[in-house]
């Protein structure tokens, strides 16, 4: 009997003991009290057009017309319900200043007529839309109280590591204040957005949580709630919040101006792919390649084609989503430094930002204007068929006049070209870096890769007037 005790002791204190070490809190309730007052639902009112009849629940001079006709009518869709008529909707959303500043998403209160607050002590007061950002689903709401409101402040979510706890608070399917917790399950999740650095936690987010915070075991927002994947639209357990690192710079600006104003570098760009990395004797993987410079910041600064983009403002660069969003948060107007790699040696360009939200748009920049060689030849190679780009062609394309480069006539299957990609219709315009107007210029190119020891060789491909690059393997053997 003594043994088993003694088991029972250790044992819950091997318990404790494992729980303390994981951090894991004995309740939460101290910190649900504490922020409640800081969070609120709300619910949104919008204009609809009515709609008349059974609305092709039965059909047309069926029996059952009348009985559904009649069951409209008593729940106000009947004949009369072509009147317009007012949709609710419900969400979630947190105070940030005593002033009454409210976050929430963007599609909480998009389209809505009127907007109304209600707080945790019950109060219910109009919301004013300051601004909103659909590309983060962030929207800024005010309201005017009589006294200082009750706020709750951002945190660092940089430092959220996977495996911390969190806590969601929020109005899910309109049950008001509601408190689940949880982990942080992933980071810098992205879902379909270019602005995306979402927090994944597997804290319970239902509908109705949208706008709604989720917080540190120190009371501060780390994210936003602002979708779930689920097959049958309830939890499963897979949340996504937008960061407070995204937030506060969009929040920021949507306070000082009403709207965002991000960063433009004005360049296309590609990821650098292991491939591309040795076509162009880089050591490893990383940066973003310049596909195309439009007219912009970046062509102002010297920036070119075939330029891989190493380092951005002191931030080194990683990939392009990375580079994308480094950029829209810098300052418009401010002047930064940027690192390239242009054929294998480091350049630093001084580029002043423009403004993205005002170069949406943009066209991009066309190719150079000499002459383009007419030669009927083609010439099969790495699994294309090449032909020059003739004026005939131009015209059966619907190509710009000032288009040059060798056309892909064909492409076979079994390559590596037909792998990553390239399809008949497609105009390279480089190879190797350097302009190709006859089949004798890829040639070359391809000859001086191979007699710099490169396994592949690197190509800029245009469809559409959209360019891309793609490194081709050379065999090298020939």
């Amino acid at each position: 009997m003594f043994w088993l005790t003694t088991l029972s002791m250790v044992l819950i204190l091997s318990q404790s003991l494992m729980a303390h070490a994981r951090g894991a809190p004995e309740t939460f309730a101290d910190l649900a009290e504490r922020i409640s007052p800081a969070v609120v639902n709300i619910t949104t009112s919008t204009v609809v057009a009515g709609r008349t009849g059974p609305q092709g629940i039965v059909p047309e001079g069926s029996p059952f017309e009348d009985f559904f006709r009649e069951f409209q009518d008593r729940n106000g869709n009947g004949p009369n319900s072509d009147r317009p008529r007012r949709s609710s909707a419900l969400g979630s959303g947190f105070v940030i200043s005593e002033d009454g500043y409210i976050v929430t998403n963007n599609h909480v209160i998009e389209g809505a007529d009127e907007i109304m607050i209600e707080f945790f002590e019950g109060q219910e007061l109009p919301a004013q839309l300051i601004g909103t950002d659909p590309n983060t689903d962030i929207a800024l709401l005010k309201v005017e109280a009589d006294g200082p409101l009750k706020f709750v402040s951002f945190g660092d979510s940089d430092i959220s590591r996977v495996g911390d706890w969190v806590m969601a608070m929020g109005n899910p399917l309109g049950q008001g204040f509601s408190v689940s917790a949880g982990i942080v399950s992933a980071r810098n999740r992205a879902l379909s957005g270019t602005y995306d650095d979402y927090i994944q936690t597997d804290a319970a987010i239902n509908r109705g949580n949208s706008g709604g915070p989720l917080f540190n075991m120190d009371g501060e927002v780390i994210g936003v709630n602002t979708a779930i994947l689920s097959p049958n639209g309830g939890s499963i357990g897979i949340g996504f919040s937008m960061a407070s690192n995204v937030v506060t710079k969009v929040v920021d600006q949507l306070r000082e101006f009403g709207e965002t104003r991000r960063g433009w570098l004005g360049v296309r760009i590609q990821d650098v792919t292991p491939d591309v990395a040795e076509a162009l004797g880089l050591e490893k993987a990383s940066g973003a390649l310049v596909s195309d410079v439009p007219d912009g910041p970046a062509k102002d600064g010297g920036m070119m084609a075939g330029d891989v983009i190493m380092s951005f403002d002191g931030v080194d660069v990683v990939d392009t989503r990375q580079l994308v969003r480094v950029v829209a948060n810098t300052q418009v107007g401010k002047t930064v430094r940027v690192v390239v790699n242009r054929e294998g040696e480091t350049q630093t360009l001084k580029i002043t930002l423009g403004r993205r939200e005002e170069a949406e748009g943009a066209v991009p920049a066309s190719v150079t204007t000499d002459d383009t060689p007419e030669e009927p030849q083609t010439m099969d190679l790495m699994g294309l068929t090449l032909q020059p780009l003739t004026q005939d062609l131009r015209d059966e394309m619907q190509l710009d006049e000032n288009a040059k480069g060798l056309v892909v006539m064909s492409v076979d299957e079994t390559t590596e070209a037909f792998e990553k990609g390239l399809r008949a219709g497609d105009v390279i315009t480089e190879a190797g870096q350097s302009q190709v107007l006859a089949l004798a210029d890829l040639e070359d190119r391809i000859a001086e890769a191979k007699d710099a020891g490169r396994k592949s060789i690197l190509l800029l491909v245009r469809r559409g007037g959209d360019p891309r690059f793609v490194a081709l393997g050379l065999d090298t053997d020939e």
